[in-house]
């Protein structure tokens, strides 16, 4: 079994290798040697750097106690509420930590003393800006936690144990949970052991009422626990949740005290009310599970763990026939048992700020997400890459990465079962993916995502270059295209007119429509307030390259001759030296990959998409008419996208009519206006993410 899997392995490799030769040798034709050579060394660099970094836990070095200040705002956001019962040291290392790195948010920190008989008492009036609060008597651990919610004036409750060393970041992680998913009602952090091993990621509650701190023992990055999801409950050592629902649900449950099942008991109820308990795993906080209560569940006040487990299997009876039995392994298969699952391979981890088509594929996964499925993400070369797969996970993305996953073969034959479709994006990732997705997921409905034709875009390069050697090799594209496209259960691709191809290349193949997606600009600035051209695209891509060439060396002379003032902002990864050069001329400012477009969108009054060969649907083209900015386009650039000229673009083919298109749309209000109010309506009628959930129901998440 081994060996064949090795083998499954080796003809993924293997064709990633022949869809990576043929890459370079297009590359090599349309950019150079130079160019090649610096892509090439870069998706080498990417993978042998695939793993993720090795995180390390702040840590504080014994010190004897002497006063310091904590975080204090007269207007909090959040109210920190930290019960104690002794164990003064670890109080005053809790609040060290606390006050080493204060959250963005504004906060007050409150210390409800259970009746401590240490220094307790003698040292939290010492620490500056922290408020103390003694209880008359003992009274446990949810007494304690209900007093402080009496006393916080912050609009969320943050429960926190005070053995506990929270790590940088945590609270304004578990605070946006709240923004980025407004249906959050309790959100819980990622605990871990002093030793860095996971202590849970989100707790399971089983059918007869036992629990499981879910990923216990195993690693914080393992890819099962690093994507935020929905969550049975989360352990009281650290969660969020807002005070006004907190009091509506009337506390934590006093049948409960002095402790334990509380929390669990809070997370039920939060959803009864309609809302969702999730899981954080950007929000690390170091637990030392055990300290102040100990361990043995058959004495002191560990013993109420039992006791309370039958006061909450009968109060939620009903909730309960709805869990996991306990002979059931949490797994994700498991825990989103209820959920299409859906698994989606591209060549490379989306980059949104890159890229349209890393766009197209994280907006995608949102409206998978909205529409109930449970999104899967793996990249053909098992990256991780630093930010954009966290970025992914805290979307509640489950990433599959190196050194988690073996190789596709390994992920297929243990997971391949769950998934009810699987999308392969671009013709190298279902040229080298399709026959073993098919034997090892053959309940999933295989998809193929050509992203665009790359067949076609290479053919018209070819012809516009007069290169038969690179015609040839655009043939030879499509062989492999139209192979995935025949293999696979249904196409998509981005436009009608490439759908009408497909009907003449591949008659009888199941094609459908799945064009970009973007979400709708609210703020639109006015032309006024805009001044200036925009041309935003990668230029590792060549329509790009050539595009801005001929711009600038045949157009742009004829915009200056008239309106010398007009600026030029380019915007795109790895520009050729050649248009670094170009940056040199009075009003041309080459920028390279800019990560936050929205001020370039905002201020420039023309976008321009003067591209003289491609295929699919242009990104730039969507991207600022749902920022309210008007496009000046080849044909070639607005193809398939509903547009008409003077209606909802200026579309311009020689160099003439470009720059005249170019100097009336940027002086002309009235035209401007137009255009942009037309583009905005295009986009929310054909790009936007409601305008294409119909089809993502149907081509995705519906068998046959």
């Amino acid at each position: 079994m081994q060996m064949w899997t090795w083998i499954e392995e080796f003809r993924v490799r293997l064709r990633g290798l022949q869809s990576a030769w043929r890459s370079a040798r297009t590359s090599l034709r349309t950019r150079g040697l130079a160019p090649t050579l610096r892509r090439i060394h870069l998706r080498l660099r990417q993978r042998l750097s695939r793993r993720p970094p090795q995180r390390q836990l702040f840590a504080l070095a014994p010190v004897a106690f002497a006063p310091f200040a904590v975080p204090r705002s007269a207007h909090p956001v959040a109210s920190v509420i930290i019960p104690v019962y002794g164990q003064v040291d670890m109080t005053v290392d809790c609040l060290r930590a606390l006050a080493a790195h204060p959250p963005k948010a504004p906060i007050e920190i409150i210390v409800v003393d259970d009746g401590s008989k240490d220094q307790t008492a003698q040292y939290m009036p010492r620490i500056d800006g922290l408020r103390y609060h003694l209880r008359a008597q003992n009274g446990g651990f949810i007494a304690a936690c209900n007093d402080g919610a009496s006393l916080a004036t912050g609009q969320f409750l943050v429960f926190l144990n005070n053995d506990t060393i929270p790590q940088p970041g945590w609270l304004d992680a578990l605070l946006d949970t709240f923004t980025a998913f407004p249906d959050t009602g309790l959100v819980g952090a990622q605990l871990i052991y002093p030793d860095g091993r996971l202590q849970e990621a989100g707790g399971v509650v089983f059918s007869d009422a036992s629990a499981w701190n879910y990923g216990k023992f195993a690693s914080p990055e393992d890819p099962r626990f690093s994507y935020m999801r929905e969550a049975d409950y989360c352990s009281g050592a650290a969660i969020a949740i807002g005070r006004q629902l907190f009091e509506t649900l009337g506390r934590f449950d006093t049948r409960y005290a002095p402790a334990y099942y509380e929390d669990t008991d809070l997370a039920f109820a939060v959803r009864q009310a309609g809302l969702k308990v999730r899981y954080q795993p950007a929000s690390r906080v170091v637990h030392r599970e055990g300290v102040t209560s100990g361990t043995d569940t058959g004495a002191g006040v560990k013993a109420y763990q039992v006791r309370n487990a039958g006061i909450f299997a009968e109060k939620w009876r009903q909730a309960l026939s709805h869990q996991l039995p306990n002979s059931v392994e949490p797994s994700p298969r498991t825990l989103h048992r209820d959920r299409k699952q859906v698994l989606i391979v591209d060549t490379q981890t989306p980059c949104p700020d890159r890229d349209s088509g890393s766009l197209r594929l994280v907006n995608l996964m949102r409206v998978l997400q909205e529409e109930g499925a449970h999104v899967c993400f793996a990249p053909l070369d098992l990256a991780y890459v630093a930010g954009y797969t966290e970025a992914l996970q805290a979307s509640g993305v489950e990433v599959w990465h190196a050194p988690w996953v073996a190789g596709f073969s390994d992920l297929l034959k243990r997971q391949g079962t769950r998934f009810d479709s699987i999308v392969l994006c671009r013709h190298a990732t279902a040229n080298a993916l399709l026959p073993l997705a098919r034997r090892h997921a053959p309940q999933a409905k295989l998809v193929f995502d050509t992203v665009d034709l790359h067949y076609l875009r290479e053919l018209r390069g070819a012809r516009m270059r007069q290169d038969p050697a690179l015609e040839r090799q655009a043939l030879a594209t499509r062989k492999v295209e139209l192979a995935a496209m025949h293999a696979a259960d249904l196409t998509l691709v981005v436009s009608p007119m490439e759908q009408e191809e497909l009907s003449r290349q591949a008659p009888g193949v199941p094609v459908q429509v799945l064009s970009n997606l973007h979400r709708i600009t609210q703020q639109q600035v006015p032309f006024s307030d805009r001044h200036g051209l925009l041309f935003v695209g990668g230029f590792h891509h060549p329509p790009n390259v050539d595009a801005m060439a001929w711009f600038i060396d045949a157009v742009l002379p004829l915009v200056h001759a008239r309106e010398p003032g007009i600026t030029l902002d380019v915007v795109g990864m790895d520009p050729p030296e050649e248009l670094k050069r170009a940056g040199q001329r009075a009003g041309v400012r080459i920028h390279g990959h800019v990560p936050d477009l929205e001020p370039l969108l905002g201020r420039a009054r023309v976008s321009i998409a003067p591209l003289r060969f491609g295929a699919g649907v242009k990104g730039k083209v969507n991207q600022a008419m749902a920022h309210g900015l008007p496009v000046v386009a080849t044909t070639t650039a607005v193809e398939g996208m509903h547009l008409q000229h003077e209606t909802d673009v200026l579309i311009a083919d020689d160099a003439q009519s470009f720059a005249d298109a170019v100097l009336r749309l940027h002086a002309d209000p009235d035209t401007w206006q137009r255009l942009a109010h037309h583009g905005l309506d295009n986009v929310r009628q054909h790009f936007s993410l409601d305008a294409a959930r119909a089809v993502v129901r149907q081509a995705l998440l519906q068998r046959g």
